[in-house]
């Protein structure tokens, strides 16, 4: 394989080649995306494509002149336990051509764009996983899980009495435009709270809201709801669409609930009082809510909420650096625990000594000392947000305890008080 750094690198794989594609090649970049992800038929979304080019984060892999596979990186920042955030290498986009597969154009992009990102300090990668089998072999873990739920009205009255509301405040219909404005600031307070979330760019918010429209994914206008407290600040935002069925003489909607976010629980008793009581709608989809969602124990029937049909992992979490990770997160107890990581691209790979602190702090070093615990770089990185624990790991055989006691004590160390979630896929 030739030499991978720089944006002008080519690396060479059975015949084919790996670069960094130009800024004037992205209409076709965009083409072999469409033919990848089995949507050949969808008009050109260059445009779209081009916003999101940057030096060296758009990579294909050429036979000859063509382009055969695709792979994209930007940066991402990530709210970790704790409520800091770290950069993240963030991967989309990854598509090889039904024609060239397993010629390993998928190692040597992802190899490609883990060392760069590596070589940038940045301490860990993420990306949403189409396939489960595919990206443990590069040291990624599942490291937050959907948590859908669909409500059947019919079997429960709405909300409990006497849950916390919001004295003064109102809810009120916004525009798409008005999301816009006012989504970024609601979100970004928001993300800071929930370990595993991301920040959204504005090309996020206008693809979201209309204003920029991509081909093959059809927007249509749906509702839209801010709450605002006493003082009129914005504190919830509820994205919905009712889908007008019914049966018979009889209205028999479900109302599917795209985007909810509330600063608390105030707040979001108050949004989802307004949503369970919208006329006609006979129950609520929530495809992906956080697996901590207080929302079935606000129910005055909680059997009336079930599992979504979508519930799965979502987010895959690699640590490239893990110094800077989990010198970045907070910690469930005081203690010291020594990992022994296998990584076989090596990154984290080694024996670490993870020391925490009373306050919740902590850092993790190379040591020589005997390892109380032994597991995988795709273990380290589903347990790094939080939304994986040591003791099912263990139980599981992914996570082998050298030392008595080491899964339990790991595990107080581990454990968050919030469980990981990201609501976004990217």
């Amino acid at each position: 394989m030739g030499n991978s750094s720089g944006h002008t690198a080519v690396d060479t794989v059975n015949g084919l080649l790996v670069r960094a594609i130009s800024e004037d090649e992205v209409a076709v970049w965009d083409r072999a995306l469409a033919v990848g992800f089995l949507r050949s038929s969808i008009e050109s979304a260059a445009e779209v494509r081009r916003r999101q080019w940057q030096p060296g984060r758009l990579l294909a892999g050429f036979d000859g002149d063509r382009q055969v596979s695709t792979f994209r990186s930007f940066d991402a920042e990530l709210t970790v336990p704790g409520g800091a955030v770290v950069t993240a290498d963030a991967i989309s986009h990854v598509t090889v051509s039904a024609t060239h597969r397993r010629r390993g154009l998928l190692s040597t992009m992802m190899r490609r764009d883990l060392a760069a990102a590596a070589e940038r300090g940045t301490p860990v990668a993420i990306l949403v996983a189409a396939e489960y089998n595919i990206y443990g072999r590069f040291g990624f873990g599942p490291a937050t899980r959907s948590a859908g739920l669909r409500i059947d009205l019919r079997r429960t009255r709405g909300l409990r009495d006497g849950l916390p509301g919001v004295p003064g405040g109102r809810i009120d219909f916004v525009t798409m435009a008005e999301v816009r404005e006012l989504g970024p600031a609601l979100h970004d307070r928001w993300r800071r709270t929930q370990p595993g979330a991301i920040d959204r760019d504005e090309l996020w918010w206008q693809r979201t809201t209309g204003e920029v429209q991509v081909p093959g994914f059809d927007f249509k206008e749906p509702f839209a709801v801010v709450h605002r407290d006493a003082d009129g600040t914005v504190t919830g935002l509820a994205v919905y669409r009712v889908d007008g069925k019914w049966d018979g003489s009889y209205p028999d909607c479900t109302l599917t609930v795209e985007e909810f976010t509330a600063l608390d629980l105030p707040t979001s008793v108050e949004l989802w009082r307004f949503l369970l009581s919208v006329d006609w709608v006979a129950r609520v989809a929530v495809g992906n809510a956080s697996p901590d969602s207080p929302l079935p124990l606000l129910l005055q029937d909680p059997r009336a909420a079930t599992p979504h049909e979508e519930d799965s992992d979502f987010t895959w979490l690699r640590v490239l650096d893990v110094e800077a990770a989990f010198g970045a997160r907070t910690y469930g107890a005081a203690g010291r625990v020594v990992l022994e990581v296998e990584d076989k691209l090596g990154f984290a790979s080694g024996r670490w000594e993870l020391r925490t602190a009373a306050d919740g702090t902590g850092r993790c070093t190379r040591t020589t000392d005997d390892a109380d615990l032994a597991l995988g770089a795709s273990e380290l990185g589903s347990l790094y947000l939080g939304g994986e624990t040591v003791p099912r790991l263990a139980a599981a055989g992914l996570v082998t305890e050298l030392r008595p006691g080491a899964v339990a004590a790991a595990d107080l160390l581990l454990r968050t008080p919030l469980r990981a979630w990201n609501p976004d896929i990217f």
